[in-house]
Parts: structure tokens; C-alpha cells; sequence
């Protein structure tokens, strides 16, 4: 499994369970084909975003305008999250790599709007917290 498709399933997932509120293992397994095996930085993506979940939306809430964390939409949400998580912790990832990846995400999935939504949140976030240091 490629990082693109790493973060593909992991937004699935982390979709899934901000909607129905299953845990991930139910959630992976529900994500992946038939046997497709799940790489280290899929796993990374899904158990980091979740074990940090309140920090992280506590810093993309700082970030948002007129906007509010529970009236985002599921699958921007996901996306913003997983996003938040990568930049922040996975070094080995240019920030401007999982910035790019994000908004093809989210345009792949919620279309140009939620795309632009989540250009929005993120550009203010790599601001606010410096994270574009890691570039």
C-alpha cells in the first residue's frame, strides 16, 4: 500500500467512525479490498489521528472561521484531522506533500468546495503553528 492509497483508506475509515462511531479496527477492515494489507503508515495515520483527536481539534478550531468543528462536514473533518495529524507528527513528509494530498482528498470526495474548505483551514493552520519549518 502506497502512501496515496494509505491515506485514501485511512480517510474512509476515520469517516466511518466520526459518522457511526465504530472503532477502528471495524473500520479498517471495512476500507480495505480483499487482500489488500495494511502498511505501517496507514496504521499510523488511523491510531495517531484518533489517540490525538482532541488536541488536534482543538488546534484546526483555532483555524476555522465562522465555522465550528461539528458543523464541518464528516468527510472534511476526516480529511483535516488525518492532515493535521501527518504534519504535525509524521516527519519524514514535507508539510507542503500532505497539504497537496489533502485538498486532492477532499475534491476527490466532497468536490471543489470542500476542497477550497479545506485549503482554507490548512493554509491558516500551517501559518498559525509554523509548520511549513518542516519543508
Amino acid at each position: 500500500m502506497n502512501r496515496r492509497l494509505a491515506r485514501l483508506r485511512a480517510a474512509q475509515a476515520l469517516y466511518q467512525m466520526d459518522l457511526t462511531g465504530s472503532e477502528a479496527e471495524s473500520a479498517i477492515e471495512s476500507v480495505l479490498d480483499d487482500n489488500e494489507e495494511q502498511s505501517e503508515f496507514f496504521k499510523e495515520l488511523i491510531h495517531g489521528t484518533t489517540e490525538l483527536q482532541a488536541d488536534l481539534d482543538e488546534k484546526i478550531s483555532a483555524n476555522l472561521k465562522g465555522w465550528t468543528i461539528a458543523r464541518m462536514g464528516h468527510v472534511d473533518r476526516a480529511i483535516i484531522r488525518m492532515a493535521m495529524y501527518e504534519m504535525l507528527k509524521v516527519e519524514d513528509i514535507p508539510v507542503n506533500v500532505t497539504f497537496n494530498e489533502a485538498i486532492e482528498l477532499a475534491k476527490a470526495f466532497g468536490g471543489e468546495e470542500s476542497g477550497r474548505f479545506v485549503n482554507g483551514v490548512l493554509s491558516k493552520s500551517i501559518e498559525t503553528l509554523d509548520l511549513d519549518r518542516k519543508e
